[in-house]
């Protein structure tokens, strides 16, 4: 059975948008919730193992916001809009360097994290971290002056209807 296009655009698309989601919410989580547990609970209510569950539970969040977000969108949107959009992400280098940043830091976290906390910490909420980490370093390093090189996104003409 064929897929078609327009259906795997915005499967595309929903894909991109839950990552970017899982990665806006697992870097805005941490500095929230420890500012929410320090001011409501105070410091003695803080721990390792609550944070890490606050990050991994954000970026859950967040996955499932930007992947609803964008199959919204999607879905109202005309076929050549979607085309469109699906051609431009994949050509944007930028974030493609963020995706590369990203996934590294969240695999060596997501091993790091257990490994460190070994009595003190869950499993999971190391990735978030790691994911967090690596956007932080993929916008120091376009700060810093290395930017991701440009790419040249080829023209894709659209069928006419008669």
């Amino acid at each position: 059975m064929a897929v078609q296009p327009h259906f795997a655009d915005v499967e595309f698309l929903v894909r991109r948008s839950m990552t970017k989601g899982y990665r806006l919410f697992s870097l805005l989580t941490p500095p929230a919730y420890t500012a929410f547990v320090l001011v409501r609970k105070g410091r003695a209510h803080f721990s390792i193992n609550r944070f890490l569950r606050a990050t991994w539970i954000g970026g859950a969040a967040g996955c499932a916001a930007g992947g609803g977000f964008e199959y919204v969108r999607s879905a109202n949107s005309s076929e050549a809009t979607v085309r469109n959009r699906h051609i431009r992400s994949t050509y944007n280098t930028s974030s493609l360097r963020e995706d590369d940043h990203s996934t590294i830091g969240a695999l060596l976290f997501a091993v790091l994290t257990p490994a460190i906390f070994w009595r003190q910490a869950m499993v999971l909420g190391g990735a978030g971290i790691g994911s967090s980490i690596g956007v932080l370093t993929h916008y120091s390093r376009t700060l810093t002056g290395d930017p991701s090189p440009p790419a040249q996104v080829p023209e894709i003409p659209t069928p006419s209807t008669r």
